[in-house]
């Protein structure tokens, strides 16, 4: 038989999750800046936020991401709080790139861990010769059709 279950009960995951996100949002950063008004640098603690992820739940933890996996998203139990915890963790790093909190540089790399692209699709029926082709006989057909010059 296997190991006991670290995280006992959906519920218990769920108040997990949300400390986690607590977590996430209360991260203080300390800053230095150098102000020329006074001639010197000034320190200072911010708050800021970092994107939830199913990584850092798993590092917050204490268990490897692929023991999550293994051992609760494939748990009927435990369904619906890990999909609700992947949808959260998009729809966080999608409202921080919104909200341009996360640089926006960054989107493509970031989001396509959740299906995004920005991968733009051609739909071009054939080869470039082809779509030159039809230029050729659209533009032979505007001038010596009715079109009046």
């Amino acid at each position: 038989m296997g190991r006991p279950l670290k995280i006992k009960s959906p519920e218990e995951m769920e108040q997990l999750w949300e400390e986690y996100k607590q977590v996430c949002d209360d991260q203080e950063v300390l800053t230095h800046e150098f102000s020329s008004k006074n001639s010197k640098f000034v320190s200072a603690k911010l708050k800021r936020s970092i994107t939830y992820t199913i990584e850092g739940f798993c590092v917050y933890l204490g268990i490897a991401r692929s023991k999550f996996y293994d051992t609760y998203a494939g748990k009927k139990r435990y369904g619906d709080i890990v999909t609700r915890i992947r949808e959260e963790c998009e729809a966080d790093a999608r409202k921080k790139f919104e909200l341009q909190v996360i640089p926006s540089q960054l989107a493509g790399l970031w989001m396509s861990k959740y299906g995004y692209t920005t991968k733009v699709e051609n739909n071009l029926s054939g080869g470039l010769d082809t779509e030159k082709s039809k230029l050729d006989d659209l533009i032979g057909q505007m001038r010596g059709g009715d079109v009046s010059s």
